[in-house]
């Protein structure tokens, strides 16, 4: 048996309790890993509500009770077979650390998922870093993708100082972008760290940013949804626009989200190597066990905090 972090009926985050469960197995194919980190991410909390994307929305491919998490890291300890390496070469056994991704399940102890969903964590990467990697780094990168940033081109960035948010800014400095980031004050020195130019929300923020960008802004990614994005619609081109949070918005308005079709292990490989030669900051604000993944969900449903909250799987 195993523990895991689950609900029978959706609701707030007081639903999430810690339960014992069947110790799941790996078929062809897959890995089992032992998890010790899990990130929690709006996602999750939406999960918890009783929303689910809709390549899950037949119940039979999520019954109740669900376990939610869908980024993990761990500790391979049980292959299926045909699995010695994920698609990009990495080895895979029992015994490899490694980062991974799914859709449901990571609040657990063990969680199953398809070998090409994980890969090697980088040697000195602390578990609640590596628990929390993988929702900032796909959603950036396939979010950058889909914009088509290029080297000298201006990027702007709503809600730069949270997760999603954080790692955006970094790689769209990667590809050779100027970044701006809207931020809260508190968080404006911390966005400079990382090479952004920040600018306050509130009134005026359309102002600011013209004042930031006086040749013009070529693409946003939106993370905050209402005044923010108004303000930079004034700036950018619709048809260069992805919104994170703004879904009827997106629906209503011809701009876009991101496509999680897109999600690949690369994505993930790739930000697992630019933190392993310094080129990525990953900033975790709070750990919590388990058992707490309530509280851990509260938190992340308040929102405005800088950096990833991830849980610790003793």
């Amino acid at each position: 048996m195993s523990k895991a972090a689950l609900f029978h009926t959706p609701g707030g985050p007081e639903v999430l309790h810690l339960a014992e469960v069947a110790t799941p197995e790996p078929g062809p194919g897959e890995v089992r890993v032992r998890v010790k980190a899990a990130g929690v991410q709006p996602f999750d909390v939406a999960v918890v509500e009783g929303w689910l994307p809709a390549y899950l929305a037949d119940a039979d491919a999520a019954p109740l009770p669900r376990v939610p998490g869908n980024e993990f890291a761990g500790v391979v300890d049980a292959v299926g077979t045909g699995v010695t390496v994920n698609p990009l070469g990495a080895e895979l056994s029992v015994g490899t650390e490694v980062v991974g991704f799914s859709i449901l399940n990571s609040y657990a102890e063990h969680i199953v998922v398809p070998a090409e969903h994980v890969t090697v964590k980088p040697v000195g990467m602390p578990w609640e870093v590596a628990g929390g990697l993988n929702s900032g780094t796909q959603t950036s990168s396939i979010a950058l993708e889909m914009l088509g940033v290029k080297t000298g081109e201006t990027v702007l960035v709503n809600a730069a100082a949270g997760n999603v948010g954080t790692i955006a800014v970094q790689l769209a400095r990667e590809l050779g972008a100027k970044v701006i980031g809207t931020a809260r004050e508190e968080n404006h020195a911390y966005l400079r760290e990382l090479g952004a130019i920040p600018v306050a929300y509130g009134p005026g923020t359309a102002d600011r940013l013209r004042a930031a960008a006086p040749d013009g802004i070529d693409a946003l990614l939106d993370g905050a949804g209402g005044a923010s994005l108004d303000a930079a619609l004034e700036l950018v081109d619709a048809a260069r626009v992805i919104t994170l949070v703004d879904h009827h918005r997106a629906t209503a308005g011809g701009i876009r989200t991101t496509d999680a079709s897109l999600r690949h292990v690369s994505r993930l490989a790739h930000a697992a190597e630019l933190y392993a030669r310094g080129a990525l900051k990953v900033h975790v604000r709070r750990t919590y066990p388990l058992a707490r993944a309530a509280d851990a969900q509260r938190e992340v449903a308040v929102g405005h905090g800088r950096g990833k909250v991830v849980l610790l799987v003793p």
